[in-house]
Parts: C-alpha cells; sequence; structure tokens
C-alpha cells in the first residue's frame, strides 16, 4: 500500500492577487486544480480544499484551508485565473 504525504499550501506574500503555493515546492497551484474535497473529488484528508501541484515530479496533494483562511473573500480565489 501506497503512503500518500500531504502538505499544507501557503498564501504567497505581496501578491496582487491572492496566490496559493504548494507545501512541498512552492509551486504556484493553479486555480484548475484547486476544488472543494467532496463528492467525486474527494480525497482521503481531513481538509475542506484541495489544492494539487502540478509541477513536474511534485503532484503532492496540498491543504489549502488555513491559507485561505488568510484571504479576504476566499471565494474571490476562484474567480481569479492564475
Amino acid at each position: 500500500m501506497t503512503q500518500h504525504q500531504h502538505f499544507n499550501a501557503f498564501l504567497a506574500e505581496r501578491s496582487a492577487v491572492p496566490t496559493l503555493l504548494c507545501g512541498h515546492c512552492r509551486s504556484i497551484l493553479s486555480r484548475a486544480r484547486i476544488f472543494r474535497n467532496q463528492g467525486d473529488n474527494h480525497q482521503d484528508i481531513c481538509c475542506d480544499t484541495i489544492g494539487l501541484c502540478s509541477a513536474d515530479d511534485c503532484g503532492a496533494v496540498n491543504c489549502c484551508d488555513e491559507a485561505l483562511a488568510q484571504v479576504d473573500n476566499p471565494e474571490r480565489l476562484f474567480d481569479i485565473a492564475s
């Protein structure tokens, strides 16, 4: 059985728009790969919002809850193209 490692995404400092970074490799998490952890998208991690890193040789699963809590309006993040 493969053990999956989860990371905590973090909010980029001094960014003009809310930008989440991978907690493993520090790459920008694409808006298209950030989703609610429910239904068909459910991952085995205790987290409401998941960000999948698309960087080569990473692919980490990131919990975005703490980072999104720092954004004034977290729903706004889903409206901004990354």
